[in-house]
């Protein structure tokens, strides 16, 4: 069964508030007030359909009332028609600007009320269930637009597994940056460098879009990417080839999208994270902020987890000791910016770190109990 729809009459006379409602209470839940103050405290408790608001009354007009109403956000969404004496065109051009949905002259018609009541209480209706109906397709968008993403991301990072398994040294590498950047990038907003630019960020594209730094390692061979001992100039002039392999891959997925706000911050991952600060890196040579952000923050935790993570011709640095040489790569190697942010939060980073190892070590002892 259907609930009666609640109108709201608010006149001082008390011969059109009988007329009004002797009219309307066949047909609807009708709760007639004398004034604009007992309207705005009757919808206190009751939430009306539709409200039937005379102009010209004490205290507070209708005029003045109805912009109670729409200033107010638990009401402002409530149909108001005018039903007045004051019948000029001035008047009812003043009360539809006002925001009413109708402005009706006394004496008014019976029929003709009740059959624009009826109108604008189903439009009323149609208007919640389009709104309803757009909540609902917005929810539906988003989760497939989840859906999407969640499968692009376990993509990537699938891809971004195989490139890093063929280096046996770099276990837990891609899980481990995405953290560091996290922590650098939550300390930079915390002290508000960069963060005009770090602001346009999505956040939840750039951290997943960091697995993709190294692909271009996919190309490099299992020779010189698994080498244990320093690598010759021939090697790491092959090497370092990965960097631009990397941006020209990504480039050319961007060119079979249009999407590319994920890709775009892959790219300055892959291509500018072993650019440094005083001109002296590669593929490019870029120096300063002409190093994308991306690009500046990646050396930074690239180079801090590989001092902290043992290599084959090498044993990990202790957190202390990967601070003191980033440290003293500022303004060389690093953006001083950068390091300076590092500094106050590489205690963050030595926990990651320490995570990191103790999960690792969970796992070949796992995988030693099994064998």
């Amino acid at each position: 069964m259907n609930r009666l729809k609640k109108i709201v009459t608010v006149d001082d006379s008390v011969t059109n508030r009988t007329i009004l409602k002797n009219m309307l209470k066949p047909l609807y839940e009708v709760y007639p007030v004398e004034s604009a103050v007992m309207m705005l405290k009757l919808l206190e408790r009751v939430k009306a359909d539709l409200i039937l608001l005379d102009v010209e009354m004490p205290d507070i007009n209708g005029f003045d009332a109805i912009r109670l109403l729409k200033n107010n956000p638990v009401t402002s969404d409530i149909p108001v028609m005018f039903v007045t004496a004051l019948n000029s065109e001035k008047n009812e051009m003043q009360g539809l600007m006002l925001g009413a949905i109708d402005y009706i002259y006394k004496p008014f018609s019976a029929p003709l009320l009740l059959r624009r009541i009826e109108t604008h209480l189903s439009l009323a209706d149609h208007k919640r269930e389009l709104i309803e109906l757009n909540r609902i397709v917005q929810q539906q968008l988003i989760g497939k637009i989840g859906e999407v993403f969640d499968l692009q991301t376990s993509i990537l990072y699938i891809v971004a597994d195989m490139v890093e398994s063929r280096d046996d040294a770099t276990g837990g590498h891609i899980h481990r940056i995405q953290k560091y950047l996290e922590c650098l990038i939550n300390g930079l907003m915390d002290e508000e460098k960069y963060s005009e630019e770090i602001s346009t960020w999505d956040i939840s594209f750039v951290l997943p879009s960091s697995q993709l730094h190294d692909v271009g390692k996919i190309a490099i061979s299992d020779v010189i990417l698994n080498k244990p001992g320093k690598l010759t100039d021939e090697e790491f002039a092959i090497m370092k080839t990965h960097a631009q392999i990397g941006m020209d891959a990504i480039g050319r997925m961007e060119q079979n999208t249009n999407d590319s706000g994920f890709l775009k911050h892959a790219k300055k991952f892959a291509g500018t994270h072993h650019e440094k600060w005083d001109g002296s890196g590669y593929p490019r040579g870029l120096s300063g902020t002409d190093i994308p952000l991306e690009g500046r923050i990646m050396a930074l935790v690239d180079v801090y987890d590989a001092l902290v993570s043992p290599r084959p011709y090498k044993e990990a640095f202790s957190p202390e000791k990967a601070t003191e040489i980033i440290k003293a790569s500022c303004g060389t190697h690093f953006d001083p910016a950068l390091v300076e942010t590092f500094d106050t939060i590489s205690d963050q980073f030595m926990v990651i770190a320490a995570l990191s190892a103790d999960a690792i070590k969970a796992q070949n002892k796992a995988i030693l109990r099994a064998s």
